[in-house]
């Protein structure tokens, strides 16, 4: 049998590299298949798929390609040089798609699946770790791939697929989302222990107006709302550092570089007074978000439940 192969793959004016691996993809195990049996038939029993069918997909093969790939004497063929070159990138292109797969039913196995999960550094000592290890009990085969950031940035990996939930604050609103408030959290204005309102138990926070603040960087929640509480207050903050740990500007503070606004630390610092504000009300809200209309895997949707069940005693006391 002679075939005639075009000296150009069989593709429009407009197509592009994309373009011919969609067009080659679905043919890929089949070539595979007969290059390893180095028969039609067989290759065609072992694919379930009538002779006739793979033989007409093989010669569509080269006909798009315009090389030949196979040397043909009736049913039996053998690889030409361009063939074995072809089944060498073929079988690493299977290989790939097929750890891909193995991965994705992996991560959602209900028992042993992944959750990618996106939590504040403020939450980090103590509550993400007492939340993990509570579910575990329950599921303890579960993985969890863990990213700690500040609340805009772990909206963003939500949204490109990169974590599954977030603990975040404030709680997001917006139309692609799903944001559910799960506890709030008392902030202090934390004061160094030698500074004139370190008598005190607590103030009002335009008693801080003329203060030097050190604060988290723009795009952190904590600081939008240290920025909205003094101006509810009615003042503008005069900010001395911006940083992206809240524990790095308690220390700053117990230096005397300025004054801060912060939710309460996991374990007592030396050279620092945490002051209770009175006015205006200072918390920040706690919740989960997720993108809405994402199905959730078994372990997802597991942890979500669980997540959802701690409204209201999310925090430590």
């Amino acid at each position: 049998m002679v075939h005639e192969y075009r000296s150009q793959p069989r593709l429009s004016p407009n197509s592009n590299e994309e373009d011919m691996g969609m067009l080659l993809a679905p043919r890929l195990a089949y070539f595979a298949a007969v290059a390893r049996h180095e028969h039609v038939t067989r290759a065609a029993a072992e694919m379930g798929v009538p002779q006739s069918t793979l033989s007409r997909a093989m010669v569509r093969l080269e006909e798009d390609l315009g090389v030949a790939l196979f040397a043909r004497r009736g049913r039996t063929v053998s690889l030409t040089p361009a063939g074995r070159r072809f089944l060498t990138a073929a079988e690493r292109a299977l290989a790939e798609v097929e750890r891909a797969a193995d991965t994705v039913r992996a991560d959602a196995d209900p028992t042993a699946g992944r959750v990618a999960f996106g939590f504040l550094h403020t939450m980090g000592s103590e509550t993400v770790p007492g939340l993990i290890r509570a579910f575990r009990v329950d599921h303890p085969r579960v993985r969890f791939t863990l990213v700690q950031n500040y609340g805009e940035a772990m909206i963003e990996r939500l949204r490109s697929g990169e974590l599954d939930l977030c603990l975040t604050s404030p709680v997001p609103d917006a139309p692609d989302l799903v944001g559910r408030r799960l506890d709030e959290q008392r902030l202090r204005l934390v004061v160094p222990d030698d500074h004139r309102l370190a008598t005190r138990k607590r103030i009002r926070l335009a008693e801080a107006a003329d203060e030097t603040f050190v604060t988290l960087e723009p795009g952190y929640g904590l600081r939008r709302i240290t920025d909205d509480l003094c101006a509810q207050a009615g003042f503008t903050p005069r900010v001395a550092f911006e940083g992206e740990e809240a524990e790095t500007l308690r220390g700053l503070v117990a230096a005397g570089l300025g004054v801060a606004l912060l939710p309460p630390p996991a374990v007592a610092r030396p050279g620092v007074v945490e002051l209770g504000v009175t006015s205006p009300r200072a918390v920040r809200e706690i919740g989960v978000a997720w993108l809405d209309g994402h199905p959730d895997t078994p372990p997802v949707a597991a942890f979500k439940k669980f997540l959802l069940s701690k409204r209201g005693s999310l925090l430590p006391e």
